[in-house]
């Protein structure tokens, strides 16, 4: 299985716990949380709409309907993208035990997570908090 994701999903998937926008964003969100998790998955990772925004519904002609949320959506994806080899189309295991390697404390994801709606309520984030 291939996939293709977004740089600042390889963060919400670890702390993802079944909210949404939509019904079918979450049960889209949840199959691709199981995937990434398999050791036959290969994930290439971008700044631009992946598997996970193509169930989402402002995803409105490749983009999000909100252009100051896509420019903020895009700058979140760069800050994951400017620590991997975004070239690289990478085994998801690895990649995920990558990922957690270099964002692993509060500090470390504040600059792609800060401003995330989702701040709040998310695993990872809590888990970072716990950690201090």
């Amino acid at each position: 299985m291939k996939l293709k994701l977004r740089g600042h999903h390889l963060l919400c998937l670890q702390g993802f716990q079944g909210y949404g926008y939509d019904e079918d964003f979450v049960e889209n969100m949840c199959e691709i949380n199981r995937l990434r998790k398999l050791e036959d998955t290969y994930i290439k990772v971008v700044n631009s709409p992946d598997d996970i925004c193509k169930a989402c519904p402002n995803l409105v002609d490749n983009k999000c309907i909100d252009d100051k949320n896509n420019d903020k959506i895009i700058a979140m994806d760069n800050v994951v993208l400017s620590k991997i080899d975004s070239d690289k189309t990478y085994n998801s295991v690895d990649l995920f035990n990558e990922i957690s390697q270099i964002f692993n404390t509060l500090e470390s994801v504040e600059e792609s997570c800060l401003n995330c709606s989702w701040w709040e309520q998310c695993l990872f984030v809590k888990k970072l908090e716990n950690n201090r």
